[in-house]
């Protein structure tokens, strides 16, 4: 028997999280060390310029590079997540597909992301792509397509647990309706 997912409401209440949605955050704590070379190196830029005290320049610097990166050349992604916290899941859809087919075009900049984006992130920008689609679709009543889009997750990322427990999920509520 199939469960029918046309129920639309969020699986989190918005009483209960502010923004709506469950967001996993998986830093890859290895990129710290480039993050942190990068780092020294504008604190040794803004040295040889004669700062007095680099401290606040090199922070600022690299702060503001982080930030200028992330929202020109992962805007997609970013655009994606806000229309998902507002929440407008249909809407967010197309960026994130746009976020996954730009960064399957440019796989250096995502496999890189620790040095091209200043992103700790310990999941690539493609398998967040495919899982935040899926979670939309799972959102708006398409089960189908969001188990869909789960699965093509694990088929490329074998070991992402975000995939792994919505599948278990969903077949867990699949059960229950029987």
């Amino acid at each position: 028997m199939d469960f029918n997912y046309s129920n639309p409401k969020p699986i989190i209440s918005r009483k209960s999280v502010a923004s709506n949605v469950p967001i996993v955050k998986q830093v890859a704590w290895i990129s710290i060390i480039p993050q942190l070379a990068i780092l020294f190196l504008i604190g040794l830029i803004w040295y040889l310029c004669g700062a007095e005290n680099p401290v606040f320049p090199t922070a600022a610097t690299y702060l503001g590079l982080g930030f200028m990166l992330r929202n020109i050349v992962a805007k997609d992604h970013r655009r994606g997540m806000q229309l998902v916290k507002k929440p407008a899941y249909m809407e967010a859809i197309p960026f994130f597909e746009s976020s996954y087919q730009y960064f399957t075009a440019n796989a250096w900049v995502d496999k890189y992301r620790y040095l091209t984006l200043l992103s700790s992130s310990g999941m690539c920008y493609r398998e967040m792509a495919l899982c935040n689609i899926a979670f939309c679709y799972s959102q708006i009543g398409e089960g189908q397509k969001a188990r869909a889009y789960y699965q093509r997750v694990l088929e490329v990322y074998p070991n992402n647990g975000l995939a792994q427990t919505a599948l278990r999920m969903m077949e867990s509520v699949e059960k229950q309706a029987e």
